[in-house]
């Protein structure tokens, strides 16, 4: 850990080492991208947002009944700083924690995690089955479908947009942008060319 701040490489290798699957995994990259092009919209530190990201569900395949508490453990363990740690943790706020997001790192991870699910489930039902040729139109249209991706809790969604200040149709675009720049590793470029 360079000066402290565990690298995108380290992240990666953990997530790794406590997820096998998948989906899970392109989950993590995909809300790591998201959080990566928040943190440059802002002019914050975008490999500290991404790192934070990319572990934010560490513990979610093997410890579903601690999430975000045994991602704790494990990054405590590890001496990760107390902020990263903190971030994680506020992610589930409500849900399966009691730490509110602070920070507008914490309240971007906070919208964001949900989200990438539904703009996820939006993309594979698209013709294209890509986020590259996809309009804010299109995810506000299956958000007010509630039996499409009923697992996304829309609730969190908007309290995080109304905790950030920004409306719906700008936090769907700051995703699907963000997404964007990893659409091919996750497997979301689909048959678009660009």
């Amino acid at each position: 850990m360079a000066d402290g701040k565990p690298s995108r490489e380290e992240a990666f290798s953990l997530l790794k080492e406590y997820n096998k699957n998948e989906r899970l995994i392109k989950h993590a990259v995909a809300v790591e991208a998201v959080m990566r092009y928040c943190a440059r919209k802002r002019g914050e530190d975008e490999e500290k947002w991404g790192v934070i990201g990319l572990v934010h569900d560490l513990d979610y395949e093997q410890f579903p009944e601690q999430h975000c508490r045994k991602t704790e453990e494990i990054l405590a363990s590890r001496n990760w700083p107390a902020e990263y740690i903190r971030a994680v943790v506020s992610h589930g706020w409500g849900i399966c924690t009691d730490v509110e997001p602070q920070s507008e790192l914490e309240k971007v991870l906070y919208a964001v995690d949900e989200l990438v699910g539904l703009v996820v489930a939006t993309a594979l039902v698209r013709p294209s089955k890509s986020v590259m040729d996809m309009k804010v139109k299109s995810v506000k249209k299956k958000w007010k479908d509630k039996s499409f991706a009923a697992g996304v809790n829309r609730d969190v969604i908007g309290k995080g947009a109304e905790m950030l200040g920004v409306e719906l149709g700008e936090l769907i675009d700051d995703v699907i942008m963000g997404m964007r720049d990893v659409a091919d590793e996750i497997g979301l470029k689909g048959n678009c060319i660009s």
